[in-house]
């Protein structure tokens, strides 16, 4: 088994198929999106391949060490992932093979009109990740 990121992002991808704001859907429209993302993940955790998930806030900062007693350094030249990322799904698969299509179908998630989005999901390999152990 392999880990791997997918990323779901705010911009900065190509745009979606349904290339409709979250902003602008009705309430409805996330209630399903929602919905579909919970029930990937539990069929997920029914196989075993579901690892984690999490919806990001839109605030956020950046933080590095600047040396002692000097305050961290927290915006910059370059986007924030606060605007770039709006969340992420760890998955635990047999193959890359797997992992592109779990990656394809979580990209449909419905949005506007309840029409898949169709959206670009960044699928990544956890560096050196070690395998699942079970007992």
């Amino acid at each position: 088994m392999a880990k791997y990121l997918l990323l779901k992002h705010y911009r900065g991808a190509p745009d979606p198929v349904n290339n409709v704001p979250m902003a602008r859907w009705t309430p409805e429209e996330i209630t399903a999106h929602v919905k579909y993302m919970k029930d990937f993940a539990a069929r997920l955790e029914e196989t075993g391949e579901f690892v984690d998930s999490q919806a990001l806030a839109p605030e956020g900062t950046f933080v590095r060490f600047d040396g002692e007693g000097r305050p961290p350094v927290t915006d910059g030249p370059f986007a924030e992932t606060k605007d770039l990322i709006a969340g992420w799904m760890v998955i635990d698969v047999d193959s890359h093979e797997r992992a592109l299509e779990l990656a394809a179908e979580l990209s449909a998630a419905p949005g506007a009109g309840g029409k898949p989005i169709h959206e670009w999901l960044e699928l990544r390999p956890f560096l050196g990740a070690s395998h699942t152990i079970t007992e």
